[in-house]
């Protein structure tokens, strides 16, 4: 089993990618998909444990911006035996405001939120116990993905 957790902005094509190389064999746990659940913390937690279960791969999409937000999750997967592999989005920060402008109703979060996480986002390192690391780099209407060499 794998757990696959995204780091990047909001609006950094992470849910696309999601759709386009997990759907078909990860389950998708995201907390947009519980706007309204007073901890989500908690809600994600009991969704990763289900699934992890039933024996599904998942990935947590979320913008996962500290090792501190990713901690919990290294561990929790790891205590299930699975992969730990981390996607980190670099994706400009003006890119990220554009996209998200573009964006209508719920699905736009308003631009302070890039700016907080922004400010706050560190890159995933192998040091947090992940056990493969991959960048994906967007380029005009592709995706480059590079895995990230232990250093």
């Amino acid at each position: 089993m794998e757990l696959v957790i995204f780091t990047g902005l909001q609006a950094s094509g992470k849910t696309t990618f999601y759709r386009d190389r997990f759907a078909a064999t990860h389950e998708h746990i995201s907390k947009d998909l519980f706007p309204n659940n007073k901890n989500k913390n908690r809600r994600q937690e009991q969704l990763i444990k289900a699934a992890l279960d039933a024996g599904k791969s998942i990935v947590v999409d979320n913008t996962n911006p500290t090792p501190v937000e990713r901690t919990p999750l290294i561990e929790l997967g790891s205590s299930y035996g699975c992969e730990i592999i981390g996607y980190y989005f670099a994706s400009q920060l003006s890119c990220c405001l554009q996209r998200n402008s573009a964006r209508t109703g719920k699905a736009r979060v308003p631009d302070v939120a890039l700016y907080a996480t922004a400010k706050k986002l560190v890159v995933p390192s192998y040091s947090e116990g992940f056990d493969r690391l991959f960048c994906v780099k967007f380029n005009q209407n592709s995706q480059q993905v590079e895995e990230v060499e232990r250093g």
